[in-house]
């Protein structure tokens, strides 16, 4: 159950982050204003805070698995949210990443 936890938590890490930026991206780039920057910078706080909410103790290994997530997380926004085709190279990388995170967090340690 632990398992299923912590990874509602990564995904909910990556909504909030990569949604934070994507906001912050269109509100400086697409010059949609200080509203979509503020709404992006209060979602990356949020981010901030579920990172705290995993199982693990171990800040570094949290962050360090997250930075999978965040690979594959940041692939998929861009084919959602703004019509992004990765290829297969992309989609190779996001997996290897993903098997990083799975190594990371959920290996059996003694």
């Amino acid at each position: 159950m632990l398992v299923f936890r912590s990874i509602g938590l990564f995904v909910l890490a990556a909504l909030a982050e990569i949604g934070g930026a994507w906001l912050v991206w269109q509100g400086v780039r697409e010059h949609r204003g200080w509203i979509w920057i503020g709404a992006g910078v209060i979602a990356l706080g949020l981010y901030g805070f579920v990172a705290t909410l995993q199982p693990d103790a171990n800040f570094g290994r949290i962050l360090a698995a997250y930075g999978g997530v965040f690979v594959a997380g940041s692939l998929a926004w861009g084919v959602v949210a703004d019509g992004y085709r990765p290829d297969r190279f992309d989609v190779i990388g996001a997996l290897i990443c993903l098997a990083g995170v799975a190594v990371i967090m959920y290996a059996p340690r003694g």
